[in-house]
């Protein structure tokens, strides 16, 4: 599915922050003035062209679009300030990590980001900050002006019968599959002998035999870091990484190296690079001791209970999975794949050849038995799978499409509950276009309350 534009709120591209300074200069000019904020037109620039980057589709009149969306987003920022809408350090933060390991992915290693922004990545944040919690800001408002609106049965039928016949969408087969994973602990005895390897490692470091960087290139099992030498930046407030493993690091001064340290991930010795308040820069190595035949008989034994008690009705999936699950991503999305557009229903091609093996033998409502499976990191665990439904080949229809329906009717109502707070809100801030863009995109004039250019 091609991306496409929203007219109700843009949340502008993040490679402004990483672009290097020679070429922001360059492209910096005020096209816009909202209140007391300004639009730079290196901001649309560059946000145009990680659409682009990231395989999207622009328009012939995408820089007005953008434009628009970004004009809109200011007054929704400053709204939420007016209205004292929270939005705190913490969240921001998560964001700022969660786009700079997105770029990071991208380009394939922090030292390209890096090379790529003309900064390091302290800067990148630094730089980035007050954009990022405008943007959550904006968001906010957005939420709080439409989180009540509502559909009845007769509002999504109405939806649905506006619709040309010609033009309803047709949909291949769609699957609903949910998942309880266990991942069985490896036994005691190769526990401590990988503990015992960790050590030697350490002491080869500290006797300068080798180098931490080198060790985790060659033994490291962390395909994030091994390539960069199990190198990471980090922050002591981020949420996403594992609690044992961030206050082991922050207890570290620079340049020693923990002792062996179990997570959930597996072992690691850590080493503290530079430390800069609650930021660090970090190397570690990961070893994941070996699952063996036992341990996966004894997880199947377990779930085999847990699918015992479904097939009677004792308790439910979602009950179960939120139980025994030890899927991280089902503690908080839930035990069922999900699509690119956010719903429970995927096509074949989303799920692992694996379970694609083992649905194509089950029946609508039923549950598989536990079996031994490797994730995409090849760790190995066990895994009940439930097959909810399963749609054949159709166009759509409001008896077998009600809740996509439903959706696409709500987010139409939410656009015009938005386009109505737009239309009385926004006059009631100052709004002035640079003169350029305003000839370039004449449909922004309707949006200032200071008709002169500047």
């Amino acid at each position: 599915m091609k991306r496409t534009f929203t007219v109700c709120l843009l949340l502008l591209g993040f490679t402004m922050m990483v672009q290097s300074q020679p070429q922001k200069v360059v492209a910096d000019k005020i096209a816009a003035i909202v209140g007391d904020r300004i639009i730079l037109q290196s901001d649309i620039k560059n946000s145009l062209a990680d659409i682009v980057r990231q395989g999207g589709t622009v328009p012939e009149n995408g820089e007005c679009l953008l434009m628009e969306q970004a004009l809109i987003s200011k007054v929704l920022m400053l709204q939420a300030e007016k209205d004292s809408l929270p939005v705190t350090d913490e969240e921001v933060e998560a964001e700022l990590d969660q786009k700079i390991r997105y770029y990071i992915a991208q380009l394939g290693s922090q030292e390209a980001l890096e090379d790529l922004a003309g900064k390091s990545i302290y800067q990148i944040k630094d730089d980035a900050r007050e954009s990022v919690k405008e943007q959550k800001l904006a968001a906010a408002m957005q939420k709080k002006i439409v989180d009540n609106v509502r559909m009845t049965p007769n509002e999504v039928q109405a939806f649905f019968e506006r619709i040309p016949k010609d033009s309803l969408p047709y949909y291949e087969s769609e699957l609903e599959v949910g998942q309880i994973v266990l991942f069985p602990p490896a036994s005691h005895d190769l526990e401590q002998y990988i503990i015992g390897e960790m050590n030697n490692y350490k002491k080869q470091i500290e006797s300068k035999v080798t180098t931490f960087d080198k060790l985790a290139k060659q033994v490291s099992e962390d395909p994030g870091s091994k390539d960069r030498g199990g190198q990471y930046q980090i922050n002591r407030n981020e949420k996403t990484w594992d609690p044992i493993f961030m206050s082991t690091a922050f207890r570290l001064k620079d340049g020693e190296i923990s002792a062996p340290v179990k997570t959930k991930f597996g072992f690691h010795i850590i080493q503290m690079v530079q430390r800069n308040g609650d930021d660090a820069v970090i190397r570690h190595i990961l070893r994941i001791p070996p699952v063996t035949e036992a341990e996966l008989a004894h997880g199947v034994t377990k779930l085999d209970s847990v699918r015992s008690k479904l097939i009677a009705g004792t308790i439910g999936f979602n009950e179960a999975a939120l139980k025994y699950s030890e899927d991280p991503t089902s503690k908080f999305a839930g035990p069922f794949f999900t699509g690119r557009d956010g719903s429970t229903y995927v096509t074949i091609d989303a799920l692992d050849k694996d379970m694609v093996g083992m649905i194509s033998k089950m029946k609508v409502g039923e549950f598989s038995k536990p079996t031994a499976f490797q994730d995409e990191q090849g760790k190995k665990g066990v895994r009940i799978v439930y097959l909810k439904s399963r749609s054949d080949p159709h166009r759509m229809n409001l008896h077998g499409d009600y809740s996509k329906i439903s959706q696409f009717a709500l987010e139409e109502k939410k656009s015009k509950v938005l386009d109505k707070w737009l239309k009385t809100k926004m006059p009631t801030y100052y709004i002035m276009v640079e003169a350029q863009t305003s000839t370039d995109c004449p449909q922004l004039q309707k949006y200032a309350t200071d008709k002169k250019s500047f």
